[in-house]
This record gives structure tokens, sequence and C-alpha cells, in this order.
């Protein structure tokens, strides 16, 4: 042994699919190492998925991967038991985190884990991509924060990919903490602030009548898609003003 210390690499994969009975039946729910899935009870067509994290991290390292395909008439919610918390490891490198959800036409999908937090010394690098095909509907919610009470950030950059029909709908990225470029706590970008998120809704009925930009309040606003899509951005002092910020324009949206 010549004493190098490899991260953790795991998966996890949940396929959701319309069971013909007015449900939906989940034949593919498997989780490795500090991934486990569990199914929780079923609310009326849905079915409802929480990722339960069974170790810390992601840690320096490691390469987590989450899976998630929607079947035509099918109808997911999936959640996290907890917050993610980036934290520094023995392994060199940044650490990964992999989400790649796919849904078909008549296909819902809502995707609302809770807040993802940079630990001070951590390095995290979030991928995000999502397919949708037209007649496809998506809740997506990210919420991110810099560091725990008191903390400083460690470096984190998170990168969303949305398309629709193979087509870009959404394609962005940002990168904050110590590393990352110049700017990032500026007017421009965080102004200060320590946690920051977004909300995509994208429905069908959007193509013919999409919500109108708009600020929502002071730090959070609303910009409709060149698509089925409505996008809203939000920057909070913490967590809990952060989530409040989303949920109140998820319930504007629905």
């Amino acid at each position: 042994m010549d004493g190098v210390t490899t991260g953790v690499r795991a998966t996890a994969r949940i396929v959701a699919r319309d069971d013909g009975r007015g449900g939906t039946s989940l034949p593919v729910l498997a989780g490795e190492g500090p991934l486990a899935l569990r199914r929780t009870r079923a609310h009326g067509e849905e079915a409802r998925v929480m990722l339960v994290g069974a170790m810390s991290g992601p840690l320096g390292g490691d390469h987590f991967t989450v899976e998630a395909a929607v079947g035509s008439g099918a109808l997911l919610h999936a959640g996290s038991a907890a917050a993610t918390i980036a934290l520094p490891g023995q392994a060199k490198g940044e650490a990964r985190y992999d989400v790649r959800l796919d849904v078909a036409a008549g296909g819902e999908l809502h995707w609302l884990p809770e807040q993802l937090i940079s630990a001070r010394g951590s390095e995290l690098s979030v991928s995000t991509r999502i397919d949708l095909a037209s007649g496809a509907r998506l809740v997506y919610r990210e919420e991110q924060v810099l560091g725990r009470v008191g903390e400083e950030p460690g470096r984190l950059t998170s990168r969303l990919t949305v398309r629709l029909d193979g087509r870009p709908l959404l394609d962005q990225e940002v990168a904050c903490g110590p590393g990352a470029p110049g700017g990032w706590d500026g007017p421009a970008v965080l102004a200060g602030h320590r946690a920051f998120g977004q909300l995509l809704v994208v429905k069908p009925e959007f193509v013919s009548r999409s919500a109108e930009a708009r600020l929502l309040g002071e730090d959070a606003s609303l910009t409709p898609l060149a698509g089925p899509g409505v996008l809203v951005t939000a920057v909070a002092p913490d967590a809990l003003r952060l989530r409040r910020v989303l949920n109140e324009a998820l319930e504007a949206l629905s």
C-alpha cells in the first residue's frame, strides 16, 4: 500500500413508472454506501422517495451520483431526510456530486431535497443535468448555504443544465468560496449573503400563459424562460429565510 487515500464512489438510482392502476410504481430503487433510498407513504397518484444519508459527506475525493427516470403517466416526489454537508476529507481533490434526472412526456417530477451546506475547507463540484420531453412537468429546487453558523465557507461550484427535447432550456453555473472567481461575494452575485437558491417550474401551460418577469421582494426574482419554464432565483442571509422565499414562489406558481 502506498498510503494514498481514495474517496468513496456511490450511485443511487430511481425509476418511476405508471402502474396502470392510477398510481406510480418504483421498479428500481437502489442505493449504494452513503446513498440510501427509502420509499415513504404515497399521496394519491404519486410515489414518494426519501434520500437518507447513511454516512457524512461528501468528503474530499468522493464522487456521488443520483439518477432518477420518470416515465409517462408517473408522478415522483423526491426529497432528502436532512441537509447534505460537504466536508474536507483525507483524500486529495474536490468531491463531486452529480444529479441526472429524466422525465418523459406525461411524467411529473418534484425534486425537493434539503439544503447543501459547504463547510470550511471543503471543495465540492455539483453538476445537475435534467432532460425533459415535451409535455413533461418539473418542480426542481436547490438551496445552497455557505458555511455552518459562524463558519467561513468551503469552495462550491454548481452547474444546472436543463434540456427540453434535446434543446437547451437553461444552462448556468455559479462558483463561490475560496478560489472562486473574484466578485462572487459582491453586489452583482451574493451581495454578502450566505444562502442562495433557485426554483425551476416547467409545465406545458407556460407555453401560452407564462408568468411575467418581476422582483419578489428585495432579494429574489422571477424570470420566464424561452420555453415552458419559469426560474426563481433568490439570496438570503440564512437557510430559513431562503426556504420561505422559495416556498412562497412555488405556491404562487402552483
